[in-house]
């Protein structure tokens, strides 16, 4: 255990090391000067650098980062479901998901390239946008070996995340962003303290009019606001998380070894949300294409085009805070895509990991039945009945949750409350709860094999 954690904490670092290596294109100094001012001023795009780790302000080799994975795994899957002769291939076992996973790694080299090529090419119309003479020098030559360098940046990410996917402490591609998550939370913090502690003789908190406190008293009660209901949605992410119904199972008699068994009970236990985290990031990636989209389009020169960019930027980019109060449609376009990706992804995602007909007829074998049941083609639409309630549920709750930052930044634009990227913060605080669950979980079950392994 202590050899499989300290693999996966050196992967990570390891992630993080690359996270700050920037593409060999142009003066690095300048250049990230000129993003930083650029990701400050669209919420789009503090939301990508947030998923790659601080990788797109660096312009770093992994700025594609997992992107390209994510997409191929997407792609496969739903192919998975539409071929007949990829989904026999599925059922086939091991053998038969190494060569789907094959393909998938195949798939993500020109997905990776594709992308690659979008982000130079936006980056360069955005800093020749700014009349700044940073990138006039740079030769094609250039160009193709950063592309080339993100590219093999984000199949390296793919490769990291299978190494600690194969450690069987969690999924490697969701620790990743995991960790490229939290590695923003120091900045937030800093943010946080800064905001609180600048303030003027006015803005002091005073406490019953008897003594103040050297804080500003706005800042405090909005991060104490944002605290409390950080720590009541963490709660609530817990025991979703953590929820399931457990259906009991019993078996005929046996008889194993010269012994009769009979009477012997199993329980089958079904999550209410079975998908985890899955959901979120597949959703999360989607959102992010419309605006990635946009803004090549918007960096063309055909004026349909630049019309059409522009639209879908505004369209598929989080709302900024007061942007409810201006009585504009399109600022909900981006909550409810994002309810409505959760749900269905969380449906899509389900019926891939819990497949009614495959777990029936393996009882049906081993002879085990649910009670009132009969096994076979009744048992399996029990289970599709139960999980399909579960996962309506489930999937509507994990929606609210992620949409439920922009509820709090309404509501704080209505008291005239600036509350910038909090459905950011609130989007990692889904994800980072998400993946460490599921990563808990893993670990404690290969502790209890290590266990038993001992007695």
């Amino acid at each position: 255990m202590q050899k499989r954690l300290l693999v996966v904490l050196g992967i990570i670092i390891t992630y993080r090391f690359l996270a700050q290596i920037p593409v060999p294109i142009a003066e690095p100094t300048q250049l990230k000067q000129i993003i930083d001012s650029t990701l400050a001023s669209t919420d789009l795009g503090g939301f990508l650098n947030l998923l790659s780790g601080g990788a797109l302000a660096s312009l770093a080799i992994v700025l594609v980062g997992l992107s390209p994975y994510i997409t191929a795994s997407v792609i496969t899957q739903l192919l998975t479901k539409a071929i007949p002769k990829l989904e026999e291939l599925h059922k086939d076992g091991e053998s038969g998901r190494r060569k789907i996973n094959q393909w998938t790694r195949i798939l993500t080299l020109p997905l990776a390239v594709v992308q690659s090529i979008a982000f130079i090419f936006i980056i360069r119309q955005t800093v020749l946008a700014g009349e700044t003479a940073v990138l006039n020098e740079t030769t094609p030559y250039e160009w193709v070996l950063a592309v080339t360098a993100m590219t093999a940046g984000a199949m390296l990410m793919m490769w990291l995340g299978e190494l600690i996917t194969e450690q069987g402490v969690g999924n490697g591609i969701s620790l990743l962003i995991f960790a490229g998550i939290i590695s923003q939370l120091p900045t937030t913090l800093g943010t946080l303290v800064t905001s609180v502690t600048t303030f003027d003789e006015s803005s002091k908190l005073h406490v019953f009019n008897w003594f103040s406190l050297p804080v500003n008293a706005l800042a405090f009660y909005v991060s104490l606001a944002i605290a409390i209901a950080s720590l009541v949605v963490l709660y609530l992410l817990v025991k979703i998380n953590e929820a399931q119904r457990v259906i009991t199972i019993n078996y005929a008699k046996r008889i194993q070894s010269n012994s009769a068994y009979s009477g012997v009970k199993s329980i089958l236990p079904v999550k209410l949300i079975t998908a985890g985290v899955i959901p979120v990031i597949f959703a999360v990636a989607f959102l992010a294409l419309p605006a990635f989209i946009g803004q090549v389009l918007r960096a063309s020169n055909n004026d349909q085009y630049k019309m059409l960019g522009e639209n879908l930027v505004t369209w598929f980019q989080t709302p900024q805070p007061g942007a409810f109060g201006y009585g504009d449609w399109t600022s909900f376009i981006y909550p409810a895509a994002y309810f409505v990706l959760v749900v269905l992804f969380t449906y899509f995602y389900t019926g891939i990991v819990f497949n009614s007909s495959e777990i029936a007829e393996n009882l049906q074998k081993q002879g085990g039945f649910i009670e009132h049941i009969r096994p076979g083609e009744q048992t399996e639409k029990y289970l599709r009945r139960t999980v399909n309630r579960l996962t309506l549920f489930g999937s509507l709750t994990l929606g609210l949750i992620a949409v439920l930052p922009f509820v709090f930044e309404y509501i704080f634009a209505q008291l005239g409350i600036s509350a910038t990227n909090l459905a950011i913060g609130g989007t990692g605080l889904l994800i980072v709860v998400s993946v460490a669950l599921e990563a808990l979980r893993q670990i404690n079950s290969r502790a209890l094999m290590v266990t038993y392994d001992q007695y």
